[in-house]
């Protein structure tokens, strides 16, 4: 190898990590010829010891689906049924071994995983990956969702790209320059010898910049006058043009037989010897042709047909004429087998056809449903994009169009789906495909905007659809609900009001089924208040609750069924809707709405007082949106930080939770920050800071739960800064929709929220009710804040003995939450009545980094270390990894001794070895 010492001494340590059993990633990034294929050829032979897994990308391969994860674990999927049941499904059905449903990407990736991290407990792995820029879009999303996976795992990445694109941004990089002047003469040399004048030769190492495969091939594509005068001299930047003109230079001159030989194998992205010989004796061609092709050094016909470079493979393409490239793509599609490769027949069958042909267009469209099947939504959307591009029918091709921007639209290619959009537009349409074409749009945006834009475009599609398909027009009438209800105050136009008019005015279902209840309950939720809207709202929960429903349809609604149960103060509802949801999630590897769904679970666990579980999916939801790099507002951390009491945590979160609800127009993460910062204030005894901040969450929709919430901490904080006045109004807007609730919790709530504002045996009546409702709820929180509210009322009654029993119950219930806010109030006012009570050290787990406590929890739980892996998106090796940690920081011996520790904080086993 020429002095590629800096290289080489990276590329020996990364293969050294994985031989000490710890994960690496290197991205080799240079222009074409620069030598970047050369040095993962070099790390692939230094890797003894090392099993080497490769694969790479190729530009004409790109639309079909998982084709380059496919060749780099096809070694290892006689593993495949070692993994968890959701990845091997996942897995084998990305990779066309079993019919399912529609594997998530991220899912795959965590299969991808999973695959490399048990082969690397067996013997350290090496992924080499080239051409990364031509990989397809699901592979190149599944191999880095891998590599960022990676941690305690004996398996190293090398990647090599001339851009990495937004898959690869953050990883390490080596940037390959050019050789030096001495290290380029010697190659040149090496090529020409001495039969090359010095003149000629300094001008070519001038012009070549170092680039290796520019040394060794523009001697052959300039003139000598070019070459001593410098005229049409390219500069750097044009390097790829001029090699692929020498390229093409050299192709030209060969046999015509050769060149046609040549042709099938650059339209042949498999490198499959078999079909490309078989398809060029389908053309006459005779053996004998590939000869001149090796002895040019332009392709190798062996055991895989090898170009010598990428831009070989583009130059010869690009040099036939169309009639030639469809000839060529018409004998591999006879050549392909027709069971075991249908999409690529249909693949090459399209590019074979000269104009539209019905007979291509039908295939393309039935094998984008077998790719959209297996989880290929961008290769789905190329295929039908094809299909309509073949398509002569104009309703047939709106229909494939709109179909191809469904699945660019799925797939997150927005821009893509748009144009698709308006190239249906500018055929003839139908009612129902215009209906359609607005729909796709009020989506498109909605994703974008999170709700700010989406409200006004979806309510356009469907009242387009409600004289053509009722069940699509309610449903988007409902998705429309949706996103006015999350773009809450800050939507643009058609918020709720006008959603909710539109959709009262909309025909009813003839059969309701739950989302049908869901949206007449908040319509006329918005139209004519709570009182009138709660039992249809209940009807419509019980629906949710009492059914099962598809899993496409559980993804799409529970939300918002489950917001519906928190509005109704109907916790059993909403813990069992929240645990359902969690839990499909999981099992569909639903990782877009997973976020949402962990959030709000970990929300009905803090109301339980159950704040250790709260972290816990806290935790998860940060490993999901940290591993699909969505975005939320900070619900699961922002909630937890403020039920504990931690200002300075709680205050940062407010700070940037705000700046970014604000920008994405996400109204509903607006009034939970608000409502989070009213109750952390009230626990800490600010009053006045926590009734503006519950004022200003209370000024949103009786829609938001939140707004009832906040009602609550407004009563409290009010009463408690001396503004009765104002307490007064937020006690009978909260009557409104408690005592239409009529739940222990509702009236529980409000019971407490009127003793505020009551004197004498009314005010102990009231704490007295308060305290009865809440004790037959699960809702320790309310119950334990309820006992603080009458101990403190008591004691400013002089009734010392009396209030030290409901304080000292509520310290103990704070302090046993983790509550520290709301503990250290109860333990002022404790101490006030002249009982000394102690005050708890704070908990620290300082030693623990937050994966390690996560996983701590998640043991604590009772999950596996294969089913943390899931939940955290790492590898079982590196769950292991950290849970020998957290073994030794911690003193413990045992998962059960883990888990008694996280349940009894501040407990230290004795010294334990390596467990």
């Amino acid at each position: 190898m020429l002095n590629r010492r800096r290289e080489c001494e990276l590329l020996d340590r990364l293969l050294g990590s994985a031989r000490s059993g710890e994960s690496a990633v290197l991205v080799i990034r240079g222009e074409p010829g620069i030598g970047k294929s050369m040095l993962l050829d070099r790390a692939a032979s230094a890797a003894a010891g090392l099993r080497v897994l490769r694969t790479a990308g190729v530009e004409s391969e790109m639309e079909l689906a998982f084709a380059a994860v496919h060749q780099l674990c096809a070694p290892l999927l006689d593993r495949i049924e070692r993994l968890a049941g959701p990845q091997r499904d996942a897995l084998a059905t990305a990779f066309g071994l079993m019919a399912g449903n529609t594997p998530s990407p991220f899912m795959v990736g965590l299969a991808t995983l999973s695959l490399l991290s048990q082969a690397g407990q067996q013997q350290p792995v090496l992924c080499v990956i080239d051409d990364t820029q031509w990989l397809d879009h699901a592979s190149a999303q599944t191999i880095a969702f891998a590599a960022r996976r990676l941690q305690a795992d004996a398996v190293a990445m090398l990647f090599a790209t001339r851009d990495p694109g937004p898959e690869l941004s953050g990883f390490p990089e080596l940037v390959v320059r050019g050789l030096d002047s001495s290290d380029s003469r010697a190659l040149l040399d090496s090529v020409v010898g001495a039969q090359m004048d010095a003149p000629v030769r300094d001008r070519i190492i001038a012009e070549a910049r170092g680039n290796p495969l520019a040394l060794l091939e523009l001697h052959r594509v300039w003139t000598p006058a070019q070459l001593t005068g410098g005229f049409g001299v390219p500069d750097a930047s044009g390097l790829p043009g001029w090699l692929e003109q020498g390229f093409r230079q050299r192709f030209s001159a060969l046999p015509a037989a050769t060149q046609r030989l040549i042709l099938v194998a650059a339209a042949d992205p498999t490198g499959d010897p078999i079909l490309v010989w078989n398809a060029a004796r389908s053309l006459g061609i005779e053996p004998e042709a590939a000869a001149p092709a090796a002895a040019e050094d332009l392709v190798m016909f062996g055991s895989r047909v090898i170009f010598r470079h990428p831009l070989v493979r583009s130059a010869v393409y690009q040099a036939a004429s169309a009639q030639e490239r469809r000839n060529a793509h018409q004998a591999l599609a006879d050549s392909t087998d027709r069971q075991a490769e249908p999409a690529r027949r249909a693949w090459h069958r399209a590019q074979a056809a000269p104009g539209p042909d019905e007979d291509v267009a039908a295939e393309l469209e039935r094998e984008a449903d077998r790719a959209q099947a297996c989880g290929g939504l961008a290769a789905a959307a190329a295929f039908l994009e094809r299909s309509a591009a073949l398509t002569l029918d104009p309703h047939r091709y709106a229909e494939r169009a709109l179909a191809a921007a469904q699945a660019r639209q799925q797939a997150g290619a927005f821009d893509a789906a748009l144009r698709l959009l308006d190239a249906a537009e500018a055929r003839p349409l139908d009612a129902l495909q215009r209906a359609r074409v607005d729909l796709l749009r009020g989506q498109i945006a909605f994703a974008l905007n999170f709700g700010s834009d989406a409200p006004p475009q979806l309510l356009a599609a469907a009242r387009q659809l409600e004289p053509l398909d009722l069940a699509l027009a309610r449903e988007t009438y409902l998705e429309a609900f949706s996103a006015a209800l999350l773009a809450g105050r800050l939507a643009t136009d058609a918020g709720l009001l006008a959603t909710a008019r539109a959709a009262r005015a909309a025909r009813p279902s003839p059969r309701p089924r739950p989302p049908d209840l869901l949206l007449d309950g908040f319509a006329l939720l918005i139209t004519d208040g709570y009182p009138a809207a709660a039992p249809l709202l209940k009807q419509a929960v019980s629906a949710f609750v009492d059914q099962h429903m598809p899993a496409s349809d559980g993804l799409r609604w529970l939300w918002l069924a489950g917001h519906a149960a928190g509005l109704l103060w109907d916790y059993e509802s909403w813990d069992l809707l929240s645990a359902r949801f969690v839990q499909l999630g999981r099992d569909t590897g639903a990782l877009t709405v997973l976020p949402m769904a962990l959030s709000t679970r970990a929300g009905a666990c803090l109301f339980a007082g159950d704040l250790t579980q709260a972290a816990s999916l806290g935790g998860e939801e940060a490993a999901v949106t940290e591993a699909t790099g969505s975005r939320i507002a900070p619900y699961a951390a922002l909630g937890l930080a403020a039920f504990e009491g931690r200002s300075s945590d709680a205050m940062q979160l407010i700070e940037t939770g705000t700046k970014d609800v604000l920008q994405r127009g996400e109204g509903v993460g607006l009034s939970f920050i608000q409502w989070s910062a009213a109750l952390l204030n009230n626990g800490l005894g600010h009053y006045a800071e926590a009734r503006e901040w519950a004022r200003r969450a209370s000024e949103d929709t009786p829609a938001q739960r939140f707004t009832s919430w906040a009602l609550a901490e407004l009563a409290e904080a009010a009463a408690r800064t001396g503004d009765p006045e104002c307490a007064a109004a937020a006690c009978q807007r909260l009557t409104e929709s408690t005592r239409a609730s009529g739940t222990d919790w509702a009236l529980g709530i409000d019971a407490c929220s009127r003793a505020l504002l009551s004197d004498g045996q009314d005010a102990e009546d009231l704490y007295g009710e308060a305290i009865s409702r809440l004790e037959r709820t699960r809702l320790r929180v309310a119950l334990a804040r309820a006992r603080l509210l009458y101990g403190e009322w008591l004691r400013r009654e002089r009734r010392r003995l009396d209030a030290r029993e409901q304080l000292r119950l509520a310290h103990h219930m704070f302090t046993e939450f983790g509550m520290q806010g709301f503990a250290e109030r109860a333990r002022i006012e404790l101490e006030a009545t002249g009982e000394h009570a102690r005050k708890r050290d704070a908990e620290t787990r300082t030693d623990l980094t937050p994966q390690e406590a996560q996983i701590a929890r998640l043991v604590a739980d009772g999950a596996t270390n294969a089913e943390i892996a899931a939940r955290l998106f790492i590898s079982a090796s590196t769950v292991d990894y950290h849970l020998r940690k957290t073994f030794r920081k911690l003193g413990v011996r045992s998962r059960s001794q883990l888990a008694r520790h996280v349940l009894q904080p501040g407990r230290r086993a004795e010294p334990a070895s390596d467990a």
